[in-house]
């Protein structure tokens, strides 16, 4: 009996979302507007929460706030102890947490010091300069996304005191609201003398297709691959970089294992890093072609790094149409079988757009049965689409 009394006693103390205290009764939590998400949005909340594909809660979360809908209160004990538990902290979750939570999130926050992260907002500029790098981290991304020019000067204004650490962060900040104002500092950032803030400050860039980093991309990539006639028909061939030089570590890449003995496995890891900086414009132009015939061109043992390599330019430049098309070709059957290209199609399913996919009307028969990443990303997508859409019809019930 005692057991079961500690029990339930464990349960009320979840449910209310705060340790247990004095029993006198807190203060009312402000009230708040927004509507609250439907209960289908709110079931599969429940799930993702529940361990079925929280990887997805940022994403949920984004719509939630983009449509003005915030969390159920029953809920939020769970959403907040998840963004806590997050190691390494996940800001940007947090943040959107805090965001769909509303009044009560912070109410609850004020409630429990586990979830302090909540009021960051509350802190203003003393987050900034007295925070901790989580708080520091937090803020410069809010401050990022209201204003990106303001968060840029304080990147500067703060770059030649931080450590490697900290101008890691600062780059990869910058990857919110970007725009071609930022590519002075990141092109600054280029030269930096830690590789880790080279490879970001390369990354981030290669979301602009207009750089100057890109141009430089385009020329290498531009001997990189050419389309051949044979009498089998056309097809793609590649002839990576033999070596790492200055030009391609100023830009990020570095030498995979060997790159300097011109070994495949190492002109492989080339060519996909110069790939996955590449405008993707390059390849339809080039080629004459558009995403979907470059991918069925037969490119021999090349096929992973060509895969991986645009599946990693795809996402960085958001760039739907390829998305689709490289999602689609591995469903199809296309998919190389390497732990890279398996982990290249997993982070697409995650971030392409449902709504211009043909995958998700292929049935799981028709995807090869010795293909299990495949089938797994093909549920992703349902559950994507079904997620988006219960969010969507939140709109057309309002």
């Amino acid at each position: 009996m005692l057991l079961l009394d500690r029990a339930a006693l464990l349960t009320v103390a979840r449910r209310g979302g705060r340790p247990a205290d004095h029993a006198q009764p807190p203060p009312a939590a402000e009230p708040d507007s927004a509507p609250v998400v439907s209960a289908a949005a709110a079931g599969r909340l429940a799930r993702m929460l529940g361990g079925q594909h929280p990887e997805l809660l940022t994403e949920w979360l984004a719509a939630a706030v983009a449509r003005g809908r915030r969390v159920p209160a029953q809920l939020l004990p769970a959403l907040l102890d998840r963004a806590r538990r997050m190691v390494p902290a996940d800001t940007e979750l947090r943040r959107l947490a805090a965001e769909a939570g509303g009044s009560r999130a912070r109410w609850l926050a004020g409630l429990n010091p586990d979830w302090k992260f909540v009021l960051a907002d509350t802190l203003g500029d003393d987050a900034w300069r007295r925070g901790t790098a989580v708080q520091r981290r937090g803020y410069l991304t809010a401050l990022r996304g209201r204003d990106p020019g303001a968060a840029r000067e304080l990147i500067a204004d703060g770059w030649a005191a931080a450590g490697p650490q900290e101008r890691v962060m600062f780059v990869s900040a910058m990857a919110r609201g970007l725009s071609l104002a930022d590519e002075p500092l990141l092109e600054a950032a280029l030269d930096d003398g830690n590789t880790s803030v080279r490879t970001m400050a390369a990354d981030v860039l290669a979301a602009l297709p207009e750089s100057a980093l890109a141009r430089r991309m385009t020329v290498r990539a531009a001997g990189c691959l050419s389309l051949q006639q044979g009498h089998r028909g056309a097809r793609l061939v590649a002839c990576p970089p033999i070596q790492c030089d200055a030009g391609l570590r100023r830009d990020g890449i570095t030498p995979g294992p060997g790159a300097a003995g011109g070994r495949p496995a190492g002109q492989a890891n080339l060519l996909f890093e110069v790939l996955a900086r590449t405008p993707l414009s390059t390849w339809t132009a080039q080629f004459g072609r558009p995403a979907e015939q470059i991918l069925a061109l037969p490119s021999g043992h090349w096929a992973a790094a060509l895969f991986t390599g645009w599946a990693r330019a795809a996402i960085a430049q958001r760039d739907q149409a390829w998305m689709a098309a490289l999602i689609n070709w591995a469903l199809a059957g296309g998919l190389p079988g390497t732990p890279a290209g398996e982990q290249a199609l997993r982070d697409l399913v995650r971030r392409a757009d449902p709504a211009v996919l043909a995958a998700p009307g292929i049935t799981v028969g028709t995807v090869p049965a010795e293909q299990p990443a495949a089938r797994d990303a093909l549920t992703v997508l349902r559950f994507r689409c079904h997620m988006l859409k219960e969010l969507t019809d939140d709109d057309s019930a309002r």
